[in-house]
């Protein structure tokens, strides 16, 4: 049977707008199933977006009294976005997704979703400017997520990618992803290191299907999945759409890596 869940969201309780009973009710009104709710854990060294540790108890009241009064119409979830760095314990939370925010370099938390800039200030400052070795570091800690913090999903497995639109800070097919011993955009390679785990990918979709208002008539955009069905259900294929664009669907790894090496095709 076809279910439709989002594991992935956040509430006033962090960093989001919406509080858990709005965030609920409008899954509600899409025709979801499962909505999980995933505070960001504590980080003691940035609490600018993070749920404030003494919040965290009334976020689980909040979110066992919303699984209640919802029982009926939706499965509710209490999750967390259980950050690398984080330290803050996950053993009342329903499930816990994964995340790496940030690269310590040093005694230094360098964010890597905030801006482009501070991604090219951190390279300059500890590695000599290289942008591909603090890319490297990035998946390094990513390669350990999943042991460091016990989540049963690993989060936005391509954050440092979200200010790369156009290829603006690397050639993401330059990567040596060393500790793998491979190429990350391999499916094979990724379901090896993360067997047992559902995966999330995040800027790369954005980029593959990067929402320019005025992307002219030289623009491919492409999504790839294990199937059709897969590829439509995606958030980012339905705003596509939505503008009028036409997709090239990839359901074969082949023709992903075909379409990634293909730089142009048609003068496109």
């Amino acid at each position: 049977m076809k279910t439709t869940k989002d594991l992935h969201t956040h509430t006033t309780y962090c960093d989001g707008s919406c509080s858990p009973e709005e965030m609920v009710r409008a899954a509600i009104e899409k025709g979801l199933d499962t909505i999980g709710i995933s505070g960001h854990s504590y980080t003691f060294f940035d609490t600018s977006y993070c749920m404030q540790k003494d919040d965290i108890p009334r976020y689980i009241a909040e979110m066992n009294y919303l699984k209640a009064a919802y029982f009926d119409k939706i499965h509710v979830l209490c999750g967390v976005e259980q950050d690398y760095y984080s330290d803050y314990p996950t053993d009342d939370f329903d499930y816990a997704i994964g995340s790496v925010h940030y690269i310590k370099l040093g005694e230094e938390y360098i964010p890597v979703d905030e801006n482009a800039g501070i991604l090219k200030k951190a390279a300059e400052k500890y590695f000599g400017g290289d942008i591909y070795a603090l890319c490297e570091e990035y998946y390094k800690t990513v390669g350990d997520v999943a042991k460091k913090t016990g989540c049963d999903i690993i989060g936005h497995f391509d954050l440092i990618a979200k200010f790369n639109e156009q290829e603006k800070l690397f050639d993401e097919m330059g990567i040596d992803a060393s500790f793998a011993g491979g190429d990350l955009e391999d499916p094979d390679l990724v379901a090896t290191l993360y067997r047992g785990y559902a995966v999330e990918y995040s800027a790369g979709w954005q980029q593959s299907l990067h929402l320019d208002p005025t992307p002219g008539e030289n623009a491919i955009y492409y999504a790839a999945g294990d199937s059709q069905e897969k590829i439509d259900m995606l958030p980012q294929t339905e705003a596509a759409k939505d503008k009028g664009y036409e997709i090239l669907s990839l359901t074969d790894y082949v023709d992903e890596f075909a379409v990634k090496t293909l730089m142009q095709y048609e003068e496109k």
